[in-house]
């Protein structure tokens, strides 16, 4: 499990949106949380909600759903306590719909640069994969705040998830079956919907997405955190060859591709930041 963490700071450093770069050198001690939280500060909108391409394939200035989960993991990774959290679970509250759950998309004008899948987005649906995406990210940031959990937002959309999850008769798409199990990871009390869900998740080799050709999400996908309870799931050599596939994908830049296709050059080089930041952190937190 040996990659070059050298190589990995000076790709984001020379490629990296001004986020990612920060969000590196707070990884590696070298800048301060306030200083992440200032550039993460730029995608922000009067609304107290995040847009401006915080999601490199959504490249709208309006505040979406998924600029939110983007903007969540940020505040949990720095532990934010500043007005800028309760201020976006404020904003998500006004957009959930009645059921509890938060739309894949909210409609937007500017759409050159984003992918379809954001342009198409049914408004008036609850989506499982947002909805435990954010969820997953607000719960972490509960844990080192436990008033942020009893937030009117945070409690109706983990109460729609856990129903939904639990009237599931079989396993969701790859990608929200991998929110789903980052979702239960973080979730206080997720009973024994953990272990069913975890059935449906391949730990010997990657997960194909569908639709698009060598498109997988790989058992780390699913149990990115070291210290979470999916880990007890998964067999020790199916995370140590997941660790050893991650060290071994770093590119000789420096930093690491993702599997799909983004669908501008912006978002292509965006996204390679972003993955490098995370891939530098599973795998600095793993225990050697």
């Amino acid at each position: 499990m040996s990659f070059d963490l050298d190589r990995a700071a000076r790709f984001v450093a020379m490629n990296g949106r001004a986020l990612d770069w920060r969000r590196m050198r707070h990884l590696l001690g070298g800048a301060t949380a306030e200083q992440v939280l200032t550039a993460l500060d730029a995608y922000r909108n009067p609304d107290g909600g995040y847009g401006w391409a915080l999601e490199p394939d959504l490249r709208s200035v309006t505040s979406q759903p998924v600029a939110a989960m983007h903007a969540l993991e940020v505040l949990a990774e720095v532990g934010d306590t500043s007005s800028r959290t309760p201020q976006l679970f404020d904003w998500l509250a006004e957009h959930s719909l009645s059921d509890g759950g938060i739309p894949f998309a909210l409609p937007f004008a500017d759409i050159e640069g984003s992918a379809p899948h954001w342009t198409t987005a049914d408004p008036d649906a609850s989506s499982l994969q947002m909805t435990t995406q954010l969820a997953a990210q607000a719960h972490r940031l509960a844990r080192d705040q436990p008033a942020l959990a009893d937030h009117p937002w945070l409690t109706g959309a983990t109460s729609w998830c856990l129903g939904v999850i639990d009237g599931l008769t079989g396993a969701p798409s790859a990608y929200s079956l991998m929110f789903v199990m980052q979702f239960l990871d973080a979730v206080p009390d997720p009973g024994p919907l953990l272990e069913r869900v975890a059935g449906h998740v391949r730990t010997d080799g990657p997960t194909r997405v569908g639709g698009t050709d060598g498109e997988v999400l790989h058992p780390l996908s699913f149990t990115p955190y070291a210290d979470g309870p999916s880990r007890a799931l998964f067999s020790k050599e199916a995370v140590a060859a997941d660790l050893d596939r991650l060290a071994a994908s770093q590119q000789p830049d420096g930093g690491w591709t993702v599997d799909f296709p983004a669908y501008s050059p912006a978002a292509a080089l965006e996204w390679r930041g972003y993955t490098t930041v995370a891939s530098v952190r599973i795998l600095r937190a793993e225990p050697r």
